[in-house]
C-alpha cells in the first residue's frame, strides 16, 4: 500500500513536471517552424546551390559561342659544339655555341560555325537551369510536407496526453473510491485491486506516449536543421480545408507539380542533345589570329640575329566524310532518349493522378470521421460523466465503468487521429498540386 501510493505521488510530480514544461515552453507556430526549415533545411541548401550552379552555367561563353584569347610565350636555348662542312667544301667548327629563340604574343581562336551546335547548347543550358528550379520546387515542397506532417503529428499527440492526463485522474479517483469502501467494508479487495491494475496500465499508456511526444519534436528538430535539443510546444489549433475539389488539384497538378515538370524539361533537354548531334553533319569553321613578336641568336650561321613581329591570321573548315556510321547511331540513340522521355512523361502523369484519387478519397473519409468521432466523443463523454457519478455512489459495477472510461479515452484518441489523418490527406493532396501553403 505504501509503495503505491509513493509511487502514485512520483507519478504527480512527473505529471506536473511535464504540464508545467509544456505551460514554460516556447511556442513555435507552424509558419515559423517552416521559415526555419527554409533556411536551414540541408537538403534544401544542397538543392539551392545546386541550382546557382546551373544558373551560372547559362552564358554563351559556355556554350562555346564566344572566342577565345591568349597570351602565349616560349623560350628555348642551346649550348653545342658545332662542325659545319659547307657546299664549297670549307669546315667551320665551334665549340660552346650559343642558340637562343625566344617568342610570345597574343592569340584569338574562334569557332564561327559548328552545324548551330552552340546554340543548342546555350538553349540546353537554359533548360538546365530551369531543371534546377524545379528540383529545388521539389525539395521544399518535400520538406515543408515533412515539416507540416511531423508538427501536426504533434498537435495530435499533445492533444491525446491531455485525454491521457484526464483519465489518469478519473483512475486515480476510483482507486482512492476503491480504498474508501473496502475500508468501510462495502467493497471487496478484489475491487481495489482492479483498479489499481487498472491505474497502472494507463501510467504506462502516458509515459509511452510522453516518450513519443518527445521523439517526434527531435525528428522536427531535425528536419529544421536546429539542435535536437531545443524545447517547443505547438499550437493546437488545426484548420481544416473542406473545399478541395479534385478536377481543380488535376489541373494544378498538370502545371505545377515540379516532379512532372521536370519529366517536361528533360525531353526539351534530349530534343536539344538530337539537335546538337545533328549539327555534326555540318562542316566546323573556325578562325584564328594573332599579333607574335619572336627574337633568335645563333654564334654560327648566316644569319646569327634575327627579330620578327607582326600579324598572322588563318581560317580552318573540316567536316567528317565517314566517322564509322556513329553519327547515324549517335541520332537512332538520341531519339530513343526523346521517346524514352515522352514515355515518362505519361508515367508521370498516370502516377500522379493515381496518387490524387487515392489521396482525395482518403480526404473525403477522414472528412466525414471528424464530423462521427466529434459527435461519438461527446456521448462517450456524457456515458463516462453519468457513470462515473453512478459508480460513486455504488449502483454499477466496477467493470462497467472501466468500461465507459475506455470508451471515453478511444473516442477521444479516434477524434484526435480523425483530424490529423485529415490534414495529412489534404497537405498530400497540396503537395502533389504544387500549390502546398500554411492555410
Amino acid at each position: 500500500m505504501k509503495g503505491s501510493k509513493l509511487w502514485s505521488v512520483y507519478l504527480c510530480i512527473f505529471v506536473g513536471l511535464f504540464s508545467f514544461q509544456i505551460r514554460a515552453q516556447d511556442l513555435l507556430t507552424l509558419e515559423e517552424a517552416v521559415n526555419i526549415t527554409l533556411n536551414n533545411n540541408y537538403d534544401i541548401r544542397l538543392s539551392n546551390n545546386s541550382l546557382k550552379a546551373d544558373s551560372l552555367g547559362v552564358s554563351p561563353g559556355f556554350a562555346g559561342m564566344l572566342p577565345r584569347v591568349f597570351a602565349q610565350g616560349t623560350t628555348s636555348n642551346s649550348i653545342q659544339n658545332i662542325s659545319q662542312t659547307r657546299s664549297d667544301g670549307n669546315v667551320i667548327e665551334l665549340d660552346n655555341a650559343k642558340n637562343n629563340n625566344i617568342s610570345y604574343g597574343v592569340g584569338l581562336d574562334w569557332t564561327i560555325f559548328d552545324g548551330l551546335r552552340m546554340f543548342a547548347r546555350y538553349d540546353q543550358l537554359k533548360e538546365l537551369e530551369k531543371l534546377g528550379k524545379a528540383e529545388l520546387q521539389s525539395t521544399v515542397l518535400n520538406r515543408v510536407s515533412d515539416v507540416m506532417i511531423t508538427y501536426y503529428d504533434l498537435v495530435q499527440q499533445q492533444q491525446q496526453l491531455r485525454a491521457l492526463d484526464s483519465t489518469l485522474v478519473i483512475s486515480e479517483q476510483r482507486v482512492e473510491l476503491a480504498d474508501n469502501r473496502f475500508s468501510i467494508g462495502k467493497a471487496s479487495k478484489l475491487e481495489v485491486l482492479n483498479a489499481k491494475v487498472d491505474l497502472n496500465t494507463d501510467k504506462t499508456l502516458h509515459i509511452r506516449q510522453i516518450e513519443r511526444y518527445i521523439n517526434t519534436k527531435i525528428r522536427l528538430n531535425e528536419i529544421m536543421a536546429r539542435d535536437t535539443n531545443i524545447d517547443f510546444k505547438v499550437n493546437d489549433e488545426v484548420l481544416i480545408a473542406t473545399d478541395l475539389q479534385l478536377p481543380e488539384l488535376e489541373r494544378l497538378a498538370t502545371t505545377q507539380n515540379p516532379d512532372l515538370q521536370a519529366q517536361l524539361i528533360n525531353k526539351r533537354i534530349s530534343e536539344l542533345e538530337l539537335k546538337q548531334i545533328k549539327g555534326n553533319r555540318f562542316p566546323r569553321i573556325s578562325a584564328t589570329t594573332g599579333y607574335n613578336f619572336s627574337d633568335s641568336e645563333s654564334s654560327l650561321g648566316f644569319t646569327t640575329k634575327n627579330n620578327a613581329r607582326g600579324l598572322n591570321y588563318g581560317f580552318a573548315a573540316s567536316i567528317d566524310i565517314f566517322n564509322g556510321s556513329n553519327q547515324n547511331r549517335n541520332e537512332k540513340i538520341a531519339k530513343l532518349q526523346i521517346e524514352n522521355s515522352s514515355i515518362a512523361i505519361e508515367q508521370q502523369t498516370q502516377t500522379i493522378k493515381s496518387q490524387l484519387h487515392t489521396a482525395f478519397q482518403t480526404y473525403l473519409t477522414n472528412l466525414s470521421l471528424i464530423d462521427l468521432e466529434t459527435n461519438n466523443e461527446e456521448i462517450a463523454k456524457e456515458n463516462l460523466n453519468i457513470t462515473l457519478a453512478k459508480y460513486k455512489i455504488g449502483t454499477i459495477p466496477t467493470i462497467e465503468f472501466r468500461t465507459a472510461q475506455l470508451n471515453y479515452i478511444n473516442a477521444t484518441l479516434r477524434l484526435s487521429n480523425a483530424i490529423y489523418e485529415t490534414k495529412l490527406s489534404e497537405v498530400t493532396l497540396k503537395q502533389l498540386a504544387g500549390s502546398l501553403s500554411l492555410q
